[in-house]
């Protein structure tokens, strides 16, 4: 069984009550992946970031890949892709991009940036956003055309990705499709594609809802998934 999970955002209560549930668990947890945004503008993250590097007895060990938030970590340190933290300043304005700024320590940024862009496992690709950006929103809604040039693109029948938060699942059924490339002078001949089932799975969001963290569960050998949900704080339950 794999357990799959996202979008922490700074919040240790929250990261907490998804490990105490995964711990409740028959099966065991073969593997544990974090799929990015572990880190937000709070310096709870420092302490968060401690906590995934230092598991407790019986708890699986995370992987962990780069999201948003540790690119715009990387950017305003000068150690992105790109030079300017646009995309922050344009989303959250400057006070919050001051805020990141002074809650991440040096060691959490170092951290940071050994983190992996992403894990390829079976016929799995597991990601923040996408093979193309880690700000790419994968939804329900996504366009399928686009949602299969995601997988083409990562040679995977199945996409797991944490950036909008949402759980959910998206099958592409099996079929073909027919593709030409066209040039000033002239259009190739069609050349068919014939696809087989695949899916991009929404892993939800466990810190960015106070008091309700969600991930998901998926089952290798059944290929079957399970998303879950766990209340914490004051009023606690499951769901």
């Amino acid at each position: 069984m794999w357990a799959i999970a996202s979008g922490i955002e700074g919040n240790l209560a929250a990261y907490e009550a998804v490990v105490a549930d995964l711990k409740k668990s028959r099966q065991e947890v073969e593997n544990f992946y974090l799929l990015g945004d572990i880190i937000g503008p709070t310096a709870e993250s420092n302490r968060l970031v401690k906590r995934i590097q230092q598991p407790r007895n019986g708890e699986p060990i995370p992987l962990v890949c780069q999201g948003w938030w540790e690119e715009q970590i990387l950017i305003l340190h000068t150690l992105g892709r790109t030079g300017e933290p646009t995309e922050l300043i344009d989303r959250y304005g400057i006070d919050m991009t001051k805020t990141l700024w002074d809650a991440i320590d040096s060691t959490t940024l170092k951290w940071v940036q050994s983190l992996e862009f992403g894990f390829a496992e079976l016929d799995c690709f597991l990601i923040h956003g996408s093979s193309v950006d880690v700000s790419d929103e994968l939804t329900p809604t996504t366009d399928p055309i686009q949602m299969l040039d995601k997988l083409s693109r990562m040679e995977a029948n199945q996409l797991f990705c944490g950036r909008s938060g949402l759980a959910f699942e998206y099958k592409i059924e099996s079929g073909s499709l027919t593709s030409q490339v066209q040039t000033l002078d002239t259009l190739s001949a069609p050349t068919p594609t014939v696809l087989s089932p695949r899916r991009i799975v929404g892993v939800g969001s466990v810190g960015r809802i106070e008091g309700k963290a969600s991930y998901t569960l998926y089952y290798p050998g059944s290929n079957k998934l399970e998303f879950k949900t766990v209340r914490y704080g004051a009023k606690k339950g499951f769901g």
